[in-house]
């Protein structure tokens, strides 16, 4: 499970994965976007605020002289694989590339941050802490009061909607793929929520910050797929591998219009990285 102090992470998962023409404009508002979603869980008084500014220049120096031109390789590799048919292990290839990508980008943030966490109080850190816990009340409400046909549709329509951000309109066979995927899927949310409130009860601990508890944190986090439950990782690994059949079935069934619109969208995004990765370059050595 993904400390959330660490959601801004999920910002940048997001422009690796979106492709758009504002990816460049987005990007260059980390600076922006990263305080905010701090100030969702803690807020920081005007030190803590100037030490994050400190931390974050050379945190995207980073990101974008090191990680970005991977991620370069990763959509050639797709772009590659689209001239032949896809099959499973082509698709688990790319998923692969994408998650080492973001755990790079999870661990990097993590370090840095935790110097900030140095810094905050004990009030800050309850704060943070209730902000969570009261998270996970809300998504108990959200998603266990849902029955069995309105947990299907809710997965039919996120399927749905990511397949059709890169290859636009389905046409009625598609949309029949995506319907029988989702009704084989098993439900997670349950099993999600239960792995979500032991990792909150965790980091509550860590948190009182005794002697070492910034090595029990990363500790924590390096370890996290070892300490999941057997139910949950069940659960995972199924409905990863419905998606992956299903995401072979699309790719290899897309219309050519479909193959057009998919093709122009990583050309776009291939663009945006090439630009930022030179912002990179521009801004000067990593200090």
């Amino acid at each position: 499970m993904k400390p959330h102090f660490l959601k801004f992470s999920v910002v940048a998962l997001l422009l690796l994965c979106s492709a758009c023409s504002s990816t460049t404009f987005v990007y260059n508002r980390l600076d922006f976007l990263i305080p905010w979603y701090l100030d969702d869980y803690v807020e920081l008084n005007r030190a803590q605020e100037q030490t994050l500014d400190d931390l974050l220049l050379p945190f995207l120096r980073w990101h974008r002289t090191q990680e970005l031109p991977q991620y370069l390789e990763v959509i050639q590799q797709i772009e590659n694989n689209l001239d032949q048919s896809l099959n499973q292990q082509t698709i688990v290839e790319v998923s692969l590339s994408f998650e080492e990508a973001f755990l790079r980008l999870e661990r990097e943030a993590l370090e840095w941050l935790l110097a900030l966490g140095e810094d905050l109080s004990d009030d800050q850190i309850d704060e943070f802490i209730g902000v969570l816990e009261e998270q996970q009340s809300e998504y108990e409400e959200e998603y266990l009061d849902r029955d069995m046909e309105e947990y299907y549709q809710d997965a039919y329509e996120s399927l749905r909607d990511n397949f059709q951000d890169y290859l636009g309109r389905l046409d009625s066979d598609q949309k029949k793929l995506l319907e029988s995927t989702s009704a084989s899927l098993q439900r997670a949310d349950a099993v999600w929520l239960e792995e979500r409130a032991a990792w909150v009860a965790n980091l509550k601990q860590i948190l009182g910050r005794e002697p070492g508890w910034q090595e029990a944190l990363l500790d924590t986090l390096d370890s996290r797929e070892q300490n999941q439950s057997e139910s949950y990782r069940q659960v995972y690994e199924h409905n990863v591998n419905q998606v992956q059949l299903l995401t072979v079935a699309v790719l290899n069934g897309r219309s050519e219009k479909q193959d057009r619109r998919l093709r122009k969208e990583l050309a776009n995004f291939r663009e945006d990285l090439t630009t930022l990765i030179e912002q990179g370059k521009k801004a000067g050595p990593q200090s």
